[in-house]
């Protein structure tokens, strides 16, 4: 489908994608005070454990994650279909991330996991609605 032919969005198109745009910003925000040894420090004790230890491929995972997530917001905002495969990518960021925390680092808390699977749902959803625009000629 060419720009000629994106046809007018539905009202709701805009404000789901600011809004998950916004949640993945927060993930960007979290990703940089992360990598900030002053700011871990002031972390709650259960996160201390799995941002010390956690290896350089799973810090990138948790880039892929978070920072795809964003650019995949902008895209459907700019209306470009190649979101689609940038969330993609940010659902295997996910659970590369996901395999870290609960199968290498082995961390059980409630607060870790509504954590990682709010994103995982959040980041599924993304891959679902961009296909779905695509669909309905919201995007090109």
């Amino acid at each position: 489908m060419n720009d000629k032919t994106v046809g007018r969005v539905h009202w709701s198109f805009r404000i789901i994608t600011l809004v998950t745009l916004i949640f993945n910003a927060m993930g960007d925000v979290n990703y940089f005070v992360q990598m900030n040894a002053d700011s871990l420090a002031s972390f709650p004790e259960v996160y201390r454990p799995i941002i010390e230890g956690r290896p350089a491929w799973a810090t990138g995972a948790f880039a892929v994650a978070v920072f795809g997530g964003s650019l995949g917001c902008i895209l459907l905002l700019l209306r470009k279909s190649f979101a689609f495969y940038v969330f993609t990518a940010s659902l295997i960021g996910v659970v590369v991330t996901m395999v870290h925390i609960f199968g290498v680092a082995g961390f059980s808390s409630f607060d870790v996991w509504m954590g990682v699977l709010m994103q995982l749902v959040v980041t599924v959803f993304l891959i679902w609605y961009s296909k779905k625009a695509e669909s309905k000629g919201w995007i090109s």
